[in-house]
């Protein structure tokens, strides 16, 4: 489970099978699971600069968690 360099998020957690990726935040803890997320936008997750904007722009109200 990698933890991330981010001031709004401390570590995700993607599982390719169920395409499930777990993100737990800094100021409200987690794991919020979003479902069908693509192995594409974890990967840009992980490599964006600001993970809370790439959050906030690619993940955010596009994908449902539980």
């Amino acid at each position: 489970m990698p933890f991330v360099n981010s001031s709004a998020i401390s570590q995700v957690e993607y599982d390719e099978r169920s395409r499930v990726l777990s993100i737990w935040f800094v100021e409200s803890g987690g794991p919020y699971p979003y479902q069908g997320v693509p192995v594409a936008i974890y990967t840009g997750l992980l490599n964006a600069p600001s993970k809370g904007a790439y959050f906030n722009e690619h993940i955010r109200d596009q994908y449902r968690y539980k």
